[in-house]
């Protein structure tokens, strides 16, 4: 009698909970797997979500809404109006990618909300999606009587975490352009910081918080308060301290949170991407074309040659074409010129007249007779008033001349001397950059950029991006470079924002003319981030005459594509270590990529991924028997062995070493 008045009692309560929701104080959505559920309530007319994961709580309730500027805020009134669900499942294909076919199925709910507060009347909505690999969430406003144009003073959304987590992240304050090492912290002691911000519980579940399609915002920030495992929207604010102004564009972006068993399946999630529009531009495959490259560029970081014109420049005529030749030798696609316009003194720009010793015209008609492009140059100096005097006038003489990749870059701590990078200001002008080289059949390289959010799926010529400590902080840091854990913790954190220009695969370690730095690996591990990192537009750093005097480990980098059909992770451990495999789009090869955090271990890589009942053989650039990046970092041992998907290889690795592989049918 008494289990029967429990259940009774526990029956009207699941009863009662599920009339609450009925009603209209509430509403839920699960993922396609029902993994995840998510709910959302009123408390006191405020608007609150939670997330639980197979019924445990991963987001407690937490706090949406808008502060306005001189106007009633986005925070409270609410009452729900309306609820509706949908539900989709399909596939899409990217024009270069990771994968060839990128899977998107989820479950949505739209929640209506109207405000009354006084006099103000206004009707806003939710809209929930969620994904067997977590959820996103963003704010839609229409233009109405009590809400025109207005403007954000901050956001109110939180992600009220269940546990007091481990995560990596980035600060906003003291680091430029997003260049610098991320952080191990407890959640609560992250102060100010960038997105993604990267998450794994005691229990090793994996989370990465970030947003997608930011296109008319600012950029995302969260700040975390001490003892709180809550952590709140911080959006990067305009030189007057407004956040955002709202005028034609209605929506808010994409909040996103990946949600996985490991780091290697948080790494494969396509949340962001699936939030983003479909491809705008036509014709985008035939000049968004993945491509390795060469450049003029190294030497200016090891000073032996300089951007301005003088008896040591770098980007001349002859230099160029002699970098042509070895592309063309090579199978690569293009060859970066850095320093081919004035003024690299007064940083006053031209973006459409050479140095004397640089004839455009010549160049591009020479790479051309041999299929190699000219990568094209734009350094703004975060001068952007001077640029967009001059940027159609510079994209034109670039089509002109047959081009079709630019690199554009904004050395700066503020755009034009007051705004910040990642502010609706920066927003707004890398979009008009990418729209306007759309336009001009040009694909962009953006340095110094706002942290990309999946916009490459609506604009692909939107190739890579720097925003990333990268390989030039090894050729000048006066703190001796890039640690040996720093490659091997980016694909877990800057890496799931989108493609990184890393500028992989330096050959000679020292720098003579800043002898306290080095780059801080082995070969063989610069060879293993060719494919670790991923980027379609990946540039093989270093100067060529290092390559050629290297015959076999180059082999690989020859060999290695950049475009893909697939992509797994068969082990990763954040900052410890990694190992990538992905398959040739449209071949049958599949390239590993395997390396270590500062700790020698012998990577174990299971080869179920290749097809069964087929075999392979594999070609195994490898540490040497006494490779340390430290005291021997160059020695690299090529061997062969025939494998199939049942092979399991087990290699070991120096400290900060790595492994690449190559993998064909036989």
């Amino acid at each position: 009698m008494k289990v029967s008045v429990r259940l009774c009692v526990l029956l009207a309560s699941f009863l009662a909970a599920n009339f609450m929701f009925a009603a209209g104080s509430g509403r839920r959505v699960s993922s396609p797997d029902g993994r995840l559920s998510l709910a959302v309530t009123l408390r006191g007319g405020k608007l609150y979500y939670e997330v639980k994961r197979d019924g445990e709580p991963v987001i407690l309730p937490s706090r949406m809404g808008f502060k306005l500027r001189g106007a009633e805020d986005l925070a409270d009134g609410f009452s729900i109006s309306g609820c509706s669900q949908s539900s989709h499942s399909g596939s899409w294909k990217p024009v270069w990618g990771e994968e060839s076919e990128i899977a998107d199925n989820h479950n949505e709910m739209r929640v209506s909300l109207k405000q009354k507060k006084g006099n103000v009347r206004r009707d806003v909505s939710v809209v929930f999606r969620l994904f067997n690999d977590g959820f996103g969430f963003r704010y839609e406003y229409p233009r109405q009587k009590d809400l025109g144009d207005f403007v954000i003073d901050d956001e109110l959304t939180e992600f009220a975490f269940a546990g007091r987590h481990t995560t990596w992240s980035l600060p906003v304050e003291g680091i430029r352009f997003y260049e610098g090492l991320f952080r191990r912290l407890p959640i609560d002691s992250i102060g100010w910081a960038s997105t993604p911000v990267t998450i794994r519980t005691a229990e090793g579940m994996h989370m990465a918080l970030h947003e997608a399609n930011l296109t008319d915002f600012a950029a995302m920030n969260v700040q975390a308060t001490p003892g709180s495992n809550t952590l709140r929207a911080a959006l990067t604010p305009w030189s007057g301290g407004e956040k955002v102004f709202v005028s034609s564009t209605r929506v808010s972006p994409w909040r996103t949170l990946i949600i996985a068993d490991n780091a290697g399946d948080m790494a494969l999630s396509r949340i962001m991407l699936n939030l983003n529009e479909p491809c705008r531009i036509e014709n985008a495959a035939d000049f968004c074309v993945p491509q390795k490259y060469v450049g003029i560029w190294w030497c200016y970081h090891m000073k032996t040659a300089t951007w301005e014109a003088g008896p040591r420049h770098g980007a001349t005529t002859e230099n160029v074409k002699r970098y042509m030749d070895f592309a063309a030798r090579n199978g690569f696609g293009g060859v970066l010129c850095e320093g081919w316009n004035p003024d690299w003194v007064t940083w006053d720009f031209s973006y459409t007249r050479p140095y004397d010793d640089f004839d455009i015209k010549a160049i591009t008609e020479y790479g051309g007779s041999k299929g190699v492009a000219l990568i094209g140059h734009h350094e703004t100096g975060g001068r952007i008033a001077n640029y967009e005097r001059q940027m159609e006038a510079g994209m034109q003489l670039y089509k002109d001349c047959g081009m079709h990749y630019v690199k554009t870059g904004y050395v700066g701590d503020l755009l034009d001397n007051k705004e910040r990078h990642s502010s609706q200001f920066g927003v707004r002008h890398y979009r008009k950059v990418l729209e306007t080289a759309a336009r001009y059949g040009l694909a962009v390289d953006n340095h110094e950029p706002v942290i990309p959010t999946g916009l490459q799926r609506t604009y692909p010529n939107l190739m890579t991006q720097e925003g990333v400590r990268g390989q030039e902080w090894n050729a000048w840091n006066a703190g001796g470079g890039n640690p040996p854990d720093h490659t091997v913790t980016l694909p877990f954190t800057r890496g799931l924002a989108g493609p990184m220009d890393f500028t992989p695969v330096i050959f000679r370690f020292e720098n003579t003319a800043m002898p306290q730095t080095r780059v801080n690996t082995t070969l063989a591990k610069q060879l293993a981030l060719f494919v670790i990192l991923y980027s379609p537009l990946q540039m093989a750093a270093d100067d060529i005459a290092n390559y050629e005097a290297n015959p076999g480990p180059f082999g690989f980098i020859r060999d290695c594509p950049v475009d893909w059909d697939r992509t797994v992770y068969p082990e990763a451990e954040i900052g410890e270590y990694v190992t990538v495999a992905r398959k040739r789009k449209g071949g049958d090869d599949w390239y590993v990529g395997s390396a270590t955090g500062d700790k020698a271990r012998t990577a174990h890589i299971s080869l179920s991924f290749l097809d069964p009942g087929c075999r392979y053989r594999a070609v195994i650039y490898k540490d040497g028997c006494d490779a340390d990046w430290e005291t021997n970092p160059y020695p690299v041992e090529i061997a062969q062995r025939d494998v199939t998907s049942e092979s399991v290889l087990d290699i070991p690795q120096a400290r900060s070493g790595g492994t690449a592989i190559k993998i064909f049918k036989i």
